[in-house]
């Protein structure tokens, strides 16, 4: 269980408290390891942007290939979880027929 408080839910009480944190009358909460939940904010925003500029700066072959490897584990996953369902590893998966109206 977390050692800080909770945050009041009526908007006065969260005021009230609020105003003090700014008075320098209470301590900001800390996450469970210690961090400042503004920090862990600042450090999710960069985790966002991370994605977006790895893709820049790799080139078309390296996206290719990194690609093709995250395909291969998946469909390693099937194969996988086809096996312990007891069908052929090579099998394909069933078909669904489409029934159309009469007519059309």
């Amino acid at each position: 269980m977390a050692n800080h408080p909770i945050r009041p839910g009526d908007t006065n009480q969260l005021a009230h408290l609020i105003s003090k944190l700014v008075a320098g009358e209470l301590e900001d909460v800390k996450t469970e390891d210690g961090k400042s939940p503004a920090a862990v904010a600042l450090g999710r925003k960069g985790g966002l942007k991370g994605g977006k500029a790895r893709a820049k700066k790799l080139t078309a072959e390296e996206r290719s290939e990194i690609a093709k490897k995250a395909a291969t584990l998946r469909w390693q996953k099937v194969q996988e979880q086809r096996v312990e369902q007891g069908e052929p590893s090579g099998s394909m998966p069933p078909r669904r027929v489409l029934k159309t109206p009469k007519g059309t």
